[in-house]
């Protein structure tokens, strides 16, 4: 069974085939090799969406899509230019920090790309260059899914099943900050190496402080979403709700900028991802379903404890496994997919599930940004008009450095799960 279905998702996968399709008649190709009735498809299929933690995926896109709607990206930009703006590669830094801070109201990857790509295109562009500017952005959205809250944590957590939403978000705090600063020294390394000129004003507390005050009610956003969750005041998809309302109340009596005209807009494109996702993990049920029954998880645990005892090496094999596929796979698609396999299997070895969570999904995240067949890569080629080759060219610096940010997190532990140890988890 495990052969035919493997068989039937690589064909069709090969041939263009969307993906959700792709599981769904991989499903019912091993349903009909095991023998099972059909009839049980539909209500498998109803029961893994029907979930109350997978809402907070609407909800999450859609606050991110009203607030990129709301003009709330120009005054974090302002606040980013005045803290880092007066030094050499200065737009690269500021790129890098506005991508920190809108990492925590968004949480997309390919999302925060096309904000950052129509806000600071053409500044970055006439600084540094097409390519070097592709780069810095591309490299800097990866932080999307990283920095919390992020869409990637609730679909690994309801893969998983029994891991902290809360824990996955401060997991990725730490790490996120690692990974930004070191991504804003390759910047310096390279604006003096290259003699790129002093830009934006000198730095001003009296600037910073106006700043702070415009982008205040802003800035609350993550602290009263994240703190709430966090503390248990209300739940992952609850905090999606109240980001929903914070964008709407923000984007019409704040910065006056949204309109009842974006709002069909917003919804079709929510709508769109959900639609997606929700396929995706509906048709993936059945598949890990048959995989549980054929006891696929603890065979493939059964093989990796004979190549290896050792719970480091068992996950720096899973790393180079899922570099490979996230290449190739959509991300939805791979923690929909492979989660519910190794999951399991890290427990054998051990390992904290928030721990081997981070771990997936920061990997996942860089994988789309590797060539040669990394979505991201795509994504930003088409948003800046850059070759494809020249983008791979250019981004290798940045990647050695996002892969060293995540290899410190598997080599100290304590990176990851420092601050969930902090608040409990």
């Amino acid at each position: 069974m495990i052969t035919a279905v493997s068989v039937t998702f690589f064909l069709l996968a090969m041939l263009g085939m969307p993906l959700s399709f792709v599981l769904g008649i991989a499903s019912v190709v091993g349903i009909m090799v095991v023998g099972t009735p059909l009839i049980q498809l539909p209500g498998k299929l109803v029961h893994a969406i029907d979930s109350f933690p997978l809402m907070a995926i609407p909800l999450f896109t859609l606050g991110g899509e009203l607030m990129l709607r709301a003009g709330i990206m120009e005054r974090l930009f302002e606040l980013a230019n005045s803290l880092v703006g007066r030094v050499r590669g200065g737009l690269a830094h500021v790129t890098i920090l506005a991508e920190m801070i809108v990492s925590m109201m968004t949480g997309t990857a390919v999302g925060d790309a096309a904000a950052l790509a129509g806000m600071l295109g053409p500044p970055l562009t006439r600084a540094y260059g097409r390519e070097f500017a592709a780069s810095v952005v591309a490299s800097a959205a990866t932080l999307g899914p990283i920095i919390p809250p992020s869409a990637a944590v609730i679909v690994y957590a309801v893969m998983a099943g029994e891991v902290s939403v809360a824990g996955l978000f401060l997991a990725g705090f730490l790490p996120g900050v690692i990974i930004a600063l070191a991504l804003m020294a390759l910047c310096a390394w390279y604006a003096r190496r290259r003699g790129y000129p002093l830009a934006g004003e000198p730095f001003s507390l009296r600037r910073v402080g106006q700043e702070v005050r415009r982008s205040f009610i802003v800035l609350m956003m993550p602290v009263v979403v994240i703190g709430g969750i966090v503390a248990g005041v209300f739940t992952a998809t609850e905090g999606a709700a109240i980001s929903v309302v914070y964008a709407v109340v923000v984007g019409f009596f704040v910065t006056r900028k949204l309109r009842l005209r974006d709002l069909p807009r917003a919804l079709l494109n929510s709508a769109v991802i959900t639609a997606v996702v929700g396929a995706l993990i509906g048709f993936a049920s059945m598949v890990t379903y048959l995989f549980t029954a054929e006891m696929l998880p603890q065979r493939i645990g059964v093989f990796l404890q004979s190549l290896t005892s050792s719970p480091l090496m068992f996950t720096f094999l899973v790393m180079l496994l899922l570099i490979v596929v996230g290449m190739f796979l959509e991300s939805n698609a791979a923690y929909i997919m492979l989660v519910p396999i190794l999951a399991p299997v890290s427990l054998v070895y051990g390992l904290d599930p928030i721990y081997f969570g981070f771990l997936f999904i920061i990997n996942i995240t860089l994988g789309s940004l590797t060539p040669p067949v990394g979505i991201l890569l795509f994504v930003v080629s088409a948003l800046w008009e850059v070759p494809l080759s020249r983008l791979i060219a250019n981004i290798w610096p940045f990647l050695l450095v996002t892969y060293g940010g995540l290899f410190l997190c598997m080599l100290f532990p304590p990176l990851v799960t420092f601050l969930p140890r902090l608040f409990g988890y």
